[in-house]
């Protein structure tokens, strides 16, 4: 049998008014807990953008690529590469990244059917153990 995991992981916090674009996209990469004070130069954020702004070309970029656009080292991308595809949100095939869909808003639903699928499955084992501890 093969596992696979992935995190999923959700902040709850009041989103910012008065807001620009790279602020939304803190937001919600800091929402699903990708950006973090950690993270002081902002790189998962850098390598999340790069991502978004070649998501609809379907082709993806090399951690190469990515790195070099970033302005960032290779290995700084490949941890951040890891992150995004542990929580869900980009795929990686033939070392080429892309965001998991090319539209964000298609992306969060995936996302949040991920989350509806666990949350049943952690329903029904709640329910076997109540029903074999009683």
């Amino acid at each position: 049998m093969v596992h696979f995991y992935r995190k999923i992981t959700i902040i709850t916090s009041k989103k910012p008014a008065n807001t620009d674009l790279n602020d939304e996209i803190r937001w919600l990469g800091g929402s699903l807990g990708l950006f973090n004070l950690r993270d002081k130069d902002s790189s998962c954020f850098r390598i999340f953008v790069e991502l978004l702004k070649t998501a609809r070309n379907d082709e993806g970029m090399s951690s190469d690529e990515l790195a070099l656009r970033a302005n960032l080292t290779r290995g700084t991308a490949v941890h951040h590469l890891n992150k995004l595809i542990s929580s869900g949100l980009v795929i990686g095939h033939r070392n080429r990244y892309q965001l998991r869909e090319q539209n964000l808003g298609v992306l969060v639903e995936e996302l949040k059917k991920d989350v509806n699928r666990t949350m049943d499955d952690l329903k029904k084992i709640a329910e076997d153990i109540d029903n074999w501890v009683r």
